[in-house]
């Protein structure tokens, strides 16, 4: 489903993505995690382009990003992304967020938007707030929302840069049990988390990133067991008590 191939990433002079290369298939949870400023914001950006990169090649369903016959728009409208700050419109109901890109983007009826938005929204056990505001939900719900709104879009694959971290400690499991699920349901993810229980629980592989390269990938039986650098398992012993 999605493939990196020795992809290297600059800010000026400033090297923030050091020959990366890996394999997501179909249907598999990949989490990367590492420590703050390894890179593994903008590894998971450049898989829709969101990042440019200067060296290497992305391929998402044998489609090349980047590349100037590709059509950016269209590739993004197939990967869902969950930020970490929900990125919600403020300024329109929770219904409305949930149909906006469907009608722009993939050129549905208002009231296939609707059908669809209101399906995911129940998924994610929050129909009962479809005409409140933003503003009127916590993190927690709010995360599910966005989550919801990129199931609406039909993706093929999801990318999760952080969902949890602008949480409060009593939203998190309420947004890591939304995922799970998906990931149940067979979801292709790729997840940024600091959250381990989430990865030990559904990961089929971890990337473990330090300075911008992929130092570990591996199973997650692998990554949690003996056979680790000595990068991962100092990052370890920080973030799991």
């Amino acid at each position: 489903m999605i493939t990196m191939e020795h992809v290297s990433k600059w800010y000026g002079d400033f090297q923030v993505l050091t020959d990366c290369s890996t394999q997501v298939a179909k249907g598999d949870v990949v989490v990367v995690c590492g420590p703050s400023g390894s890179g593994k914001s903008t590894l998971i950006k450049t898989v829709n382009g969101l990042e440019p990169f200067q060296k290497g090649r992305i391929t998402v369903d044998g489609i090349a990003v980047g590349e100037p016959a590709t059509n950016m728009s269209k590739l993004r409208s197939r990967i869902g992304m969950v930020f970490q700050n929900f990125e919600l419109f403020p300024h329109l109901s929770i219904r409305e967020n949930l149909t906006l890109a469907q009608i722009k983007v993939l050129g549905r009826s208002k009231d296939e938007a609707i059908e669809r938005g209101l399906k995911y929204l129940d998924r994610v056990g929050l129909i009962a707030q479809k005409d409140k505001f933003p503003g009127q939900l916590s993190g927690g719900q709010q995360q599910r929302v966005a989550i919801a709104r990129a199931l609406s879009m039909d993706p093929i694959a999801m990318l999760f840069d952080e969902p949890t971290s602008a949480l409060d400690p009593e939203m998190i499991n309420e947004v890591l049990d939304v995922m799970v699920g998906l990931a149940q349901d067979g979801m292709t993810m790729m997840v940024v988390t600091h959250e381990m229980g989430f990865a030990k629980k559904v990961a089929n592989r971890v990337i473990f990133m330090d300075k911008g390269s992929i130092v570990e990938d591996c199973t997650k039986d692998e990554f949690f067991g003996t056979t680790r650098s000595d990068r991962a398992r100092d990052f370890l012993a920080k973030i799991i008590h």
